[in-house]
């Protein structure tokens, strides 16, 4: 970037670093300047990119986003707002777009590249659903945007610019629900299964910092084995928590954990990371639901069946008057006061979770 001295460079560089060092230290204090947003992962955070292509992982018919402004499905697998909104709203930024919703756009002020049913393994959810965008296919996505941001304003200023974004990322679960869904055990133990995911993973993180990437926030997995669908394992005992995919959930946490220390102390300044205990922010809330306003935490909100988790979300499904006393909106997501409560706790200096 001609218009910037080598020197100045350099000291954009650094303040940028120091403001990321001062965010790890306030646990994401509202006060930091997030100059975009760049949103990888799963239906979490997908924000409508489903919409744009055939595949069975759609949100956008009733009655998902019963709760979002204007009350229609917007393609968030929610009752409204998901993670990815109220992080946005936290960091003063609009929600990130979708990125199939302009694929030749620049999105200054960041874009969503995630996908309903998306993994770490090209193999997740694969035949014969056929339809996700993996997380590799993020990352492709996410580098031709960087190449098109380079021709606009130069490799310099694209530089400086990715190095004030934060690169939120939220990835896994349907690998780890895909492993014991299939059958996969049969196949491949599954320490090898998970280190293949953290290897893999490893490998994708590193692409998106050589593409640029500084700042990232990375989610642990949840307690999927909390999920309605998986406490349908269970009709005996009452429906409780499949204790075996918590178990591996928590083992894949702590693989995580070391790989994102690992990766910090190769790459040093170059890779700033914020890792939020999802897990045991969402155990806490399901063994203590009137603590943070709920009631319900076993069934979901919308479906059919048992815990109305038998069949997802659909049209013809019932649903519950109030959502805000529900843990889960669906058989797997949580519902919008979920998110929202989850978000807060990353930016209220809560650091048992961070």
């Amino acid at each position: 970037m001609a218009a910037f001295s080598s020197d100045k460079t350099k000291l954009l560089h650094s303040c940028g670093l120091i403001a990321f060092v001062l965010l790890l230290q306030l646990n994401m204090s509202r006060s930091q300047k997030v100059t975009a947003m760049y949103v990888f992962g799963d239906s979490q955070v997908d924000v409508g990119n489903n919409d744009y292509f055939q595949t069975i992982f759609r949100a956008n018919f009733p009655f998902n986003g019963i709760d979002y402004p204007g009350g229609k499905p917007t393609g968030r697998f929610s009752n409204g707002k998901n993670a990815a909104d109220f992080l946005a709203e936290n960091v003063g930024l609009p929600t990130p777009p979708p990125y199939l919703s302009n694929k030749d756009g620049l999105f200054m002020e960041g874009v969503n590249f995630a996908s309903g049913g998306a993994g770490i393994l090209n193999t997740t959810n694969g035949t014969p659903f056929n339809g996700t965008i993996q997380l590799s296919k993020q990352i492709e996505y996410f580098s031709e945007l960087q190449q098109r941001l380079i021709q606009k304003i130069g490799y310099d200023a694209a530089q400086i610019h990715l190095s004030t974004c934060l690169f939120p990322i939220v990835i896994g679960s349907n690998d780890l629900l895909n492993y014991f869904t299939f059958k996969l055990p049969m196949t491949k133990p599954p320490q090898q299964y998970i280190d293949l995911m953290l290897s893999t993973f490893s490998t994708q993180l590193r692409q998106l910092q050589g593409l640029g990437a500084r700042k990232f926030l990375i989610f642990g997995l949840a307690p999927i084995g909390c999920t309605p669908a998986q406490r349908l394992v269970n009709i005996s005992e009452g429906y409780k928590c499949n204790d075996e995919a918590n178990y591996w959930a928590r083992v894949y946490n702590q693989g995580l954990q070391s790989m994102l220390r690992k990766l910090k102390s190769q790459l040093q300044e170059h890779f700033n990371y914020s890792y939020l205990n999802t897990y045991d922010f969402l155990v806490n809330l399901v063994q203590n639901p009137t603590k943070y306003g709920f009631r319900e935490v076993k069934a979901a909100c919308c479906g059919t069946g048992r815990l109305n988790a038998d069949v997802p979300c659909l049209p013809i499904s019932t649903y519950c008057p109030n959502r805000n006393d529900h843990v889960f909106w669906d058989r797997v997501h949580p519902t919008e006061a979920v998110a929202k409560i989850l978000i807060n706790t990353l930016f209220n200096n809560t650091k048992q979770y961070m």
